[in-house]
């Protein structure tokens, strides 16, 4: 997946995905969906309270292996989706929500928590740590595939912008794009992510 979201990239970029039979592009779509259905709802964060830490890392290792699988699956729908002179046929509204709901959970639920403490649940029960302190003692040392998901869901709503422009969405899913657009110029450390909200957002507007 992570080589067909490279390799659909360049295709996009060479403008010749409209020369595949439009077909067999709805069934790799169909099949990219089930991928990002497979992550979409998955916790990075749950603490199972495993025997031991190194239960608890393989744990968190196949989560994070089966997340970054699905958001190589988003980042490969989009780019067919937003090539140019693509058939009506490719804009599968299902597969679109997948893709919006995979990325809105994953910021709130993954990232956020990771950049900006704020948006960490105490493990004790005491909700969410908001005070501006708690930013002051974040650790800026961030795991590599973090960062890794985090650049791949800023490609994800840049290329979210894109599409807007292409295709009419329904009200209910421009409603959550909006949502997903404007959340992250409420959180701290993510100046990437919020450039292509910037887009996102303008993109929603027209």
């Amino acid at each position: 997946l992570n080589e067909l979201g490279s390799e659909s990239a360049k295709i996009k970029a060479m403008g010749i995905m409209d020369k595949l039979s439009t077909d067999k592009t709805v069934k790799v779509l169909n099949i990219l969906e089930k991928n990002i259905q497979d992550g979409s709802k998955l916790s990075t964060l749950l603490n199972h309270n495993n025997d031991t830490e190194d239960e608890e890392r393989l744990w968190r290792d196949l989560i994070m292996e089966r997340v970054t699988k699905s958001a190589d699956a988003c980042l490969t729908t989009i780019n067919i989706m937003t090539s140019p002179n693509m058939p009506k046929a490719v804009y599968i509204e299902d597969v679109i929500e997948r893709v919006i709901q995979y990325t809105k959970f994953h910021l709130q639920n993954t990232l956020y928590p990771q950049y900006d403490p704020v948006y960490r649940v105490d493990p004790h029960g005491g909700g969410v740590l908001s005070s501006k302190a708690k930013r002051a003692k974040c650790a800026t040392h961030k795991q590599r595939v973090i960062v890794m998901l985090y650049n791949k869901v800023c490609d994800i709503v840049s290329s979210l912008s894109e599409l807007l422009e292409i295709q009419l969405l329904t009200d209910t899913t421009i409603l959550q794009v909006s949502s997903m657009g404007i959340t992250p110029f409420f959180v701290e450390n993510v100046s990437e992510l919020q450039l292509c909200a910037i887009k996102l957002v303008t993109a929603v507007s027209t």
